[in-house]
């Protein structure tokens, strides 16, 4: 009984600053969100003269813009493996490094790493993306970019994105993420939403000239680079919590914190607000 009333005590602290770890990221994200969002589609003049796009999710966008659907900015292509079961051991462990969703939603920014590779028989049956390719995942975590880092094999979970010579890569990076609840918006429903090429190809998008695309590239990488910072150290700090908090269980359930004369400190029935993270500090 002592036990459990220390464990309920103690972890109800830790469960206090894990959740404000968490809502601390789900703010940044939202953040960076809104800063894409704004930079991609309203531009970075604020007394630059508007026009209606015509397209419900871009609104107003600058007069000097050009209006038009991803198909036109960049050659879109599905990865692919097409050999049953796909997970037939006689396909990996071999030479070529194999992408999944699942590296696309680690990578920061650019996939560095790859768990796993196919041999000579998985490669024949996938599709081969280069190196610099933009690529996004169009199923499970739909939405989630990421620029190769290596030459690399993709499922037909994965799509990739070639720039065309007035497209700047990052920009059409942003331009995706900006894009995100259209995007999802877009997404079938089976088992689980899923998107295919052509609804992506025919989604409209703003781009203004490649010199343009560049400085806003620029600006929202400066604005963002102390967000992506302070959710690498939430993140960090959450699992932390996470590791102690087991660890705390384990020694007190195993004897080796003695918790036999321990009483909660008087008025502590609920945990107090003290024990929180102020996410408000960081998160103006």
């Amino acid at each position: 009984m002592q036990i459990a009333q220390f464990l309920d005590y103690e972890t109800a602290k830790i469960d206090a600053l894990i959740d404000e770890q968490k809502r601390l990221i789900e703010l940044l994200k939202e953040k960076r969100q809104a800063v894409i969002s704004h930079a991609v589609t309203k531009g970075l003049n604020p007394d630059a003269p508007m026009k209606d796009s015509g397209v419900e999710w871009l609104g107003e966008v600058p007069e000097h813009w050009g209006v038009k659907s991803y198909k036109y900015a960049c050659r879109i292509y599905r990865g692919k493996f097409t050999h049953r079961p796909r997970n037939d051991p006689k396909m990996y462990d071999g030479e070529y490094p194999f992408i999944q969703t699942g590296d696309v939603a680690r990578a920061q920014k650019t996939i560095e790493t790859y768990s796993q590779t196919l041999n000579d028989k998985g490669a024949a049956v996938s599709q081969k993306f280069p190196a610099g390719t933009l690529v996004m995942a169009i199923a499970a975590n739909i939405g989630d970019t990421a620029i190769l880092g290596f030459e690399a094999y993709a499922p037909d979970s994965v799509v990739g994105f070639k720039p065309t010579e007035n497209t700047n890569l990052e920009f059409l990076r942003y331009s995706l993420i900006s894009a995100l609840p259209a995007l999802e918006q877009a997404s079938t429903q089976n088992t689980q939403a899923n998107l295919n090429i052509d609804r992506i190809g025919s989604l409209m998008a703003t781009f203004p000239s490649l010199d343009e695309q560049e400085r806003i590239v620029q600006h929202i990488e400066k604005q963002l680079y102390g967000a992506s910072e302070l959710a690498k150290e939430a993140s960090s700090t959450e699992q932390l919590l996470k590791e102690r908090r087991s660890a705390l269980i384990s020694a007190a359930v195993t004897g080796k914190i003695d918790v036999r004369d321990w009483q909660p400190p008087a008025g502590s029935d609920t945990v107090n607000s003290n024990t929180s993270v102020q996410t408000e500090r960081h998160y103006g």
